[in-house]
């Protein structure tokens, strides 16, 4: 039997082929909206666009996953690994680390204590490198006390930058006032491109880049200038990138901070999953970073 096994939930965006590599269990979360069903698109994001082109002003709804969806993902793990380490979305924007908890409640006495749970306090990109850091330190042996440690100190080092080009679905969400919404679209219409992030759980605005001629520069200056003095150190970077489906728009991302910034590797590039997508909307930018 294999030592730790990994429950992650969809919201950390991470790829098919980490997900498979690892051997991770992965929750799903849930998304309703009946009006996006029978639209055409291959993922949500272009499903949206027809959906505004059709004039439909409905907004998604999404739900964190139910306890019985993590007793299924740990009772799966637990056959096949000793422990089981589950790392989930911000528990201060979804219930999904209190479902992961009630989950372990069910367990008998002896599998409780097989199971260890983390709240990541991010999101998308943010959270997966949550899950590549947990990956680090079971390959070096680290036993799961130790790992979660090690965890606890590592989840508020991890800086994650957004751009949107409409905070509306934010807004409708919930996930953010409409004070901020409102800051969000003066930013704009005086030529700004505002920047949200995660502190500590939470979306708050973090910033404004003015005359960045696009997503991807701005988030690039953003960026550069954060990490500047930690790349000058000769210090490591890990980089991880989400997007609303603008591919173009994350390659041209990744090929400015590879060709332009030295001790700085990008681990992942992936769309953004379907709960998360309904909430940042088309062609979003979401790249998140920590020191390795």
């Amino acid at each position: 039997m294999n030592k730790i096994g990994l429950v992650v939930d969809e919201a950390a965006d991470l790829p098919k082929e980490i997900i498979e590599k690892y051997q991770m269990a992965v929750v799903p979360v849930k998304m309703d909206w009946p009006d996006l069903e029978n639209l055409p698109g291959e993922n949500t994001f272009q499903k949206m666009r027809e959906a505004e082109k059709r004039g439909i002003k409905s907004f998604g709804k999404t739900s964190q996953p139910s306890p019985k969806d993590f007793l299924v993902a740990f009772k799966k793990q637990l056959e096949s690994f000793d422990k089981i380490l589950c790392i989930t979305v911000t528990s201060k924007l979804s219930g999904t680390y209190n479902s992961a908890n009630q989950a372990r409640g069910i367990l008998s006495q002896e599998d409780q204590k097989r199971v260890f749970i983390v709240d990541s306090l991010n999101a998308s990109c943010g959270e997966g490198l949550s899950d590549l850091k947990a990956i680090d330190l079971i390959e070096q042996g680290k036993d799961t006390e130790e790992i979660v440690k090690e965890l606890e100190k590592f989840v508020p080092q991890v800086r994650l930058y957004g751009i949107f080009e409409d905070p509306k679905w934010l807004e409708a969400s919930g996930r953010i006032s409409s004070t901020l919404a409102n800051w969000f679209r003066r930013m704009q219409k005086l030529g700004f491109r505002p920047i949200l992030g995660v502190k500590k759980g939470l979306v708050k605005a973090i910033g404004i880049k003015a005359k960045a001629k696009d997503i991807p520069t701005a988030l690039f200056h953003q960026f550069e200038a954060k990490t500047k003095k930690l790349r000058n150190q000769g210090k490591k970077i890990r980089v991880a990138i989400t997007h609303g489906d603008d591919l173009p728009g994350v390659q041209k991302l990744k090929e400015m901070i590879e060709k332009n910034l030295e001790n700085t590797e990008v681990a992942f590039v992936n769309l953004i999953d379907n709960v998360l997508g309904v909430l940042v909307g088309p062609n979003a930018i979401i790249l998140a970073w920590c020191k390795l």
